[in-house]
């Protein structure tokens, strides 16, 4: 829960899965970084570690790798390169994290091969959230996070400005299931000017708020505003204040904010029908206010509920992508065979369904694995 609100300042409550970005490498005696991918379509890439390293051209996979690179150069002494092999069971631009969890794996391998393994996790996270921005897209701190980060068998709410984690245990009966939309969504690619234009759009919906509540030189994030103050309150205000754009994407954030706060609870309280029902209002926001989904998410979504799912949305950034369904352990089979039949059998699509459709497991955070 919380998409779109982390580069808000707004908690989120994501969680780690079973999924793996791995970088097996071997030490070069130079500053030269070699990285070849098993995944079809990425060449092999070279570039030189140094103080100021420049990008490929937009939406080329090796930004990441340069991303994480430049990064940790700005911060640590880095100067040993390395002879690299990336590969993925990660689906690609699918909303769940690949571009990011690419960042955290390729970070590590650096820091580990100039022997510096001794940098903490949150640390690390803040470092290389604002270190993607290097590939152009304006994104928040909720995936580098949760991927170094993460503990089994539990989702974690995250908060910001410090960055920290709280875990929850998820209750072993309950099954999110992710499910593609066969629509690859690129944050780095023509997805992206979208992207920016919510958190451009974000900050001035924010702006024109304050400003009409008189509060501009005192409140200068969502997390400040919010604080003390009813969502309702601040909707009724932003009325007056909003046209209608700035309004809907205003109240997907605030609402949102509100959202995690009691998903949380419903976490906790292993009320999975009221985390169900959080769930169903969030797509609901993500479609009509903020405008990221699509007709294949939303079908994903109406599929899973009419199969008995508790709640469905979509997950990540949207526009393509997946949705996440959650069900109790009874309800597993039937989600899934309602989704592959009237969902994927109507459809082409590369490799095993395996790959579209699956349970996720709470997983771990990013580990590293000397040889």
């Amino acid at each position: 829960m919380g998409d779109h609100i982390d580069y808000n300042g707004l908690s989120v409550l994501p969680m780690a899965l079973q999924r793996h970005v791995s970088v097996l490498y071997r030490e070069r005696d130079d500053a030269r970084i070699c990285i070849a991918s098993t995944a079809e379509g990425c060449t092999a890439r070279e570039f030189k570690l140094t103080r100021k390293i420049k990008p490929y051209q937009t939406g080329d996979w090796g930004n990441y790798a340069k991303a994480a690179a430049q990064g940790l150069i700005e911060r640590f002494e880095i100067d040993r390169g390395f002879d690299a092999v990336v590969h993925s069971d990660i689906p690609v631009a699918a909303g769940l994290s690949s571009s990011s969890a690419l960042v955290v794996a390729f970070a590590l391998a650096v820091l580990h091969a100039n022997d510096h393994d001794e940098v903490e996790r949150l640390e690390l996270a803040e470092l290389l959230a604002e270190a993607e921005h290097y590939v152009g897209t304006r994104g928040g701190g909720m995936d580098q996070a949760i991927c170094l980060a993460a503990r089994r068998h539990s989702a974690s709410r995250i908060d910001f400005n410090p960055l920290r984690l709280t875990a929850h245990p998820i209750a072993p009966e309950w099954n999110f299931i992710i499910a593609f939309s066969l629509v690859q969504a690129h944050k780095s690619g023509a997805a992206r000017k979208t992207y920016n234009a919510r958190t451009r759009e974000c900050k001035e919906a924010l702006k024109m708020v304050t400003e009409a509540l008189d509060i501009a030189d005192k409140v200068d994030s969502y997390p400040a505003l919010m604080r003390g103050r009813r969502v309702r309150d601040l909707l009724k205000a932003a009325e007056s204040a909003l046209d209608e754009l700035p309004m809907r994407r205003f109240r997907h954030v605030v609402t949102e904010a509100e959202r995690v706060r009691k998903a949380e609870e419903a976490l906790a309280a292993y009320d999975l029908r009221g985390f169900g029902r959080l769930m169903k209002a969030s797509h609901a926001s993500l479609l009509d206010d903020f405008e990221v989904s699509s007709p294949e998410l939303d079908e994903l979504v109406e599929i899973a509920a009419r199969a008995g799912a508790a709640g469905a949305r979509l997950t990540g950034a949207g526009l393509g992508g997946c949705v996440v369904a959650l069900c109790s352990q009874d309800r597993v089979d039937k989600v899934m065979k309602r989704l592959k039949s009237r969902f994927y059998d109507t459809r082409e699509y590369e490799g095993p369904l395996e790959d579209q459709l699956f349970v996720a497991t709470p997983s771990g955070g990013a580990e590293v694995h000397p040889v």
